[in-house]
């Protein structure tokens, strides 16, 4: 059985790194971790808090700061990881190997969380758990993205696995305290909402006696330090402004000031109703797992134990008007794990139970469907979601290094892909601008210097973007052609009967992942069910040399 859990354990690492090197590109929100990333590895941290001699040029944030100054300690984290293996591979693929890092972290924190519910429940639960958890779409694929929440969820589910049950209780105290210690370090460093969860953990210890006041208030004052000593000493050197407190800037735009409601808001149920039904994603967890667990006197205390400060943190931060699901991300583990006891539960109990044989056979049919769904279905669509990554990457192929190549990057394409990491170096020639002045953008001059414009396309006829119908409008006797277009998933459309469905992005898609045969299979199947897959385009505009322009 040890075997067993050993090999098991391993899905982690391997799912998130296929994954990885299916989705290969990032989004706009991982933006400042993946910059901050590459600038640290080309041109290394900046000299003290005031570095004359600074090129800011040489550091994306500078240019493209954000709302709020984000925290680099996680990136230089990575950069520093990275260093090792690039002296042995100078040519190995950077982002890749920083993401991937980023990922076997997280993969490791599951790991131990998965062995620490082994010691405390024994083998079934764990084994659950690991079965459970690499089915979950959105944990595994976003394990390897560089967002704050990522980086602190290693942490914090390390935190989880030492709050989880101990036979003595003086080793059980002292886990607690480190536990408390790391949640408050976390939430320093990358994400402030951590405070709520440490809020609801320290108050739960204190209510159950696990641990006393005093070490409470040493643990917190130990997470509180370290993290404001790495936070401060690193993030002011990398902004070049002392002192600074990334976390609490964000804490004080978003929270006090209110600006985070520009970004949407959502009801106070959001959390509990849309996002965790869909990071737990089996239904049979919610529906049939987790109230097992809690209905068994043999599992209803260590479940409560686990659901209690989760969902009380939850059910705290659902005040805050704008939600995402990732804000919450660090209390799945747990929520897993009381899924896996119920299981668990069932398993050891199907030979005695026509309902616990019944069930067992339900989750483990429910957790295959949805590990399918997972890897063979959100995976697929997900990695088509990355335009700016695969335009990029296309130029390049059909671009020309022997003299300067001029390149503008729409709005789009750096939202969807584009990083530094898969820029060209300046001495190829290559010559990337990124403008987002719209009084710049109207004028002859500023377009009359790119070789290529990277933009929005669409696949109705005469559709152009804000800076394609800039740039015809200031050259309109200029000539440009359509080279290359890169189609992403945008969505899901129920088609009336009697209404077309084309499919031309779909088959084109389709067919580059799976082949011919797969093509004919979705054309049935949409047939059939009347859908019909969305897709966004990106296009890559190429203006012709005036020697053509004169042929």
């Amino acid at each position: 059985m040890g075997y067993a859990f050993g090999i098991l354990a391993l899905l982690f690492p391997a799912l998130i790194i296929i994954h990885l090197l299916v989705a290969p590109y990032t989004k706009v929100e991982e933006s400042f971790h993946v910059q901050a990333v590459h600038d640290i590895l080309a041109n290394g941290l900046p000299n003290g808090f005031n570095d004359l001699n600074l090129n800011r040029a040489d550091y994306d944030h500078f240019a493209f700061p954000g709302a709020v100054p984000r925290s680099a300690v996680g990136a230089a984290a990575l950069a520093m990881l990275s260093k090792p293996v690039i002296w042995l591979n100078e040519g190995i693929n950077r982002q890749l190997l920083a993401r991937a890092i980023l990922g076997l972290l997280n993969a490791s924190s599951l790991i131990v969380y998965a062995r620490g519910l082994r010691r405390s429940f024994g083998q079934p639960a764990a084994i659950w758990y690991i079965l459970l958890q690499a089915s979950q779409f959105h944990l595994i694929f976003y394990a390897s993205r560089p967002l704050s929440n990522m980086f602190a969820f290693s942490i914090t589910t390390l935190a989880m696995c030492l709050l989880l049950p101990s036979p003595s209780p003086t080793q059980d105290q002292k886990q607690s305290s480190l536990a408390l210690a790391l949640l408050t370090t976390a939430g320093v460093i990358f994400r402030s909402e951590l405070a709520l969860l440490v809020g609801s953990q320290t108050l739960f210890l204190l209510s159950t006696k696990r641990i006393n006041l005093k070490h409470t208030i040493l643990a917190g004052l130990t997470g509180l330090s370290i993290g404001l000593t790495l936070t401060i000493y690193l993030d002011s050197t990398f902004w070049q402004h002392f002192p600074l407190w990334p976390e609490f800037s964000a804490f004080r735009f978003n929270v006090l000031a209110g600006q985070s409601s520009e970004w949407g808001t959502s009801p106070w149920p959001f959390y509990f109703l849309n996002s965790l039904p869909r990071l737990l994603f089996n239904p049979l967890l919610y529906l049939l797992a987790i109230p097992t667990a809690l209905r068994q006197p043999a599992t209803r205390i260590p479940a409560l134990a686990l659901l209690t400060p989760a969902l009380s943190f939850v059910a705290i931060y659902s005040f805050q008007p704008h939600k995402e699901w990732r804000f919450i991300i660090y209390i799945i583990p747990s929520l897993t794990a009381v899924a896996a006891l119920g299981a668990g539960y069932l398993w050891t109990h199907r030979s005695r139970s026509l309902f616990a044989r019944l069930a067992t056979q339900a989750l483990a049919l429910s957790t295959l469907v949805v590990f399918v769904l997972s890897n063979f279905v959100l995976l697929p669509a997900s990695a088509a979601n990355y335009p700016g990554g695969q335009a990029l990457y296309a130029m390049h192929q059909h671009g020309h290094s022997d003299s300067p190549v001029n390149v503008y990057l729409g709005n789009l394409a750096c939202q969807t892909g584009v990083t530094r990491f898969l820029q060209q170096p300046p001495s190829s020639g290559w010559v990337y601008d990124k403008t987002e002045d719209k009084a710049v953008k109207s004028t002859a001059g500023f377009w009359d210097r790119f070789d290529y414009v990277v933009v929005e396309a669409d696949q109705e006829d005469g559709f152009m973007d804000a800076d394609e119908t800039n740039m015809r409008r200031a050259l309109p006797s200029s000539n440009w052609e359509k080279v290359h277009v890169v189609d992403s998933f945008a969505g899901i459309s129920v088609l009336r009967p009697g209404i077309p469905a084309t499919g031309i992005a779909e088959r084109r898609v389709i067919n580059a992942i799976a082949g011919a045969r797969a093509v004919e299979v979705f054309e049935g199947l949409r047939d059939y069910n009347m859908s019909s897959l969305k897709y966004k385009q990106l296009g890559i505009i190429h203006q012709t040399s005036a020697e053509q322009i004169k042929n």
